[in-house]
């Protein structure tokens, strides 16, 4: 399974909160760090307040903080999240995609049984397991 550059960024983003979990970041801040566009992780971190990973504030002191400890925050629980809309096969888009073997396919089901096995294995860990140190300051 290959995973979107929005989850890849996302599970990067959330490894470094994950580090100093009571500790605001900036978007700005982890585009930097991460070596990442700033808008890009902008839009991730819309979508993972609205899924209640995280919660934003705004002014001094403010930034995104993680809502939960990160021993509570399953790995297959947050790929799930940040990969949500996105079809493991074009057959499981919600339009139904552009199958010509609709009605005959017997690969689709055992594709997302193995994604479902996939999601099972990753949450036997949590967002603390891959924390990342923080930065030595030079």
């Amino acid at each position: 399974m290959r995973l979107t550059s929005f989850t890849d960024y996302g599970l990067r983003m959330l490894m470094r909160m994950a580090s100093a979990p009571g500790r605001g970041f900036s978007t700005a801040e982890l585009a930097e760090e991460l070596a990442l566009s700033r808008h890009h992780l902008s839009k991730i971190m819309q979508h993972l307040a609205r899924s209640g990973i995280v919660e934003t504030r705004r002014g001094s002191g403010g930034g995104a903080v993680l809502q939960r400890d990160p021993a509570q925050i399953r790995l297959g629980d947050l790929v799930r999240i940040l990969e949500q809309d996105q079809a493991l096969v074009e057959c499981g888009a919600a339009d139904g995609g552009a199958c010509s073997l609709r009605g005959r396919c017997r690969l689709k089901a055992r594709l997302y049984h193995a994604e479902a096995q996939f999601l099972e294995d990753l949450n036997r860990s949590t967002l603390a397991d891959i924390a990342l140190e923080a930065p030595v300051a030079a």
